[in-house]
């Protein structure tokens, strides 16, 4: 029981700290919010403070006026681990880091990647084939595409974007580089999760 008064008390205080954050986000006086939600500043004052319980409807409209859903506004905090950890490929010579937690909007994922394997000189390249595209931007060092039979260069501060039914890699060149990628789905699976 204490644990659910606890858990409760938690979710509320987040509420309240939520509503004040968001409203101070837009630089929104409690006057500006108070019309917005067609309450009195005092009560929304009393709300953000604790010294009133938050009815449903007063949440509904708080919502409504800051643009967010009232889902949003009472989830529950997220106490998982926040901390991104690399996901590491010696075969292919690279680190990633999954920068959104789950698929984000449309099923992408954005992740950082730093790739040490060089291209060839000898022999040919593995390559990667799945459905899709790949949009990428090189942060520091310089990368080498290989997309189908070219090779294409592409440095610091250039962006790269392709179907991904053409066979290709990333290697780095001269040093290890940095790029920030956007993957579909099996873009994902194929440069994060194969041979992890």
């Amino acid at each position: 029981m204490l644990l659910r008064m606890t858990q409760g008390a938690d979710v509320d205080s987040t509420v309240r700290l939520r509503i004040r954050g968001l409203r101070r986000a837009r630089g929104w006086s409690l006057d500006n919010l108070a019309d917005r939600a067609s309450l009195s500043a005092s009560t929304l004052s009393r709300i953000e403070t604790g010294h009133r319980r938050i009815g449903l409807d007063q949440l509904t409209a708080l919502a409504r006026a800051l643009g967010t859903t009232l889902d949003e506004l009472v989830e529950s905090p997220d106490h998982d681990d926040v901390v991104i950890r690399p996901h590491r490929n010696e075969q292919r010579g690279t680190t990633t880091w999954l920068v959104n937690q789950g698929p984000g909007p449309r099923g992408v994922t954005v992740a950082k990647m730093r790739i040490t394997q060089h291209v060839s000189a000898q022999g040919p390249d593995e390559l990667d084939v799945h459905p899709g595209r790949d949009w990428f931007t090189v942060l520091s060092g310089t990368v080498v595409l290989l997309l189908g039979e070219r090779r294409i260069t592409i440095e610091a501060g250039q962006a790269a974007e392709f179907s991904t039914m053409t066979p290709h890699g990333f290697r780095a060149r001269r040093g290890p580089a940095v790029i920030l990628c956007i993957l579909d789905r099996d873009g994902e699976r194929s440069h994060v999760h194969d041979g992890n």
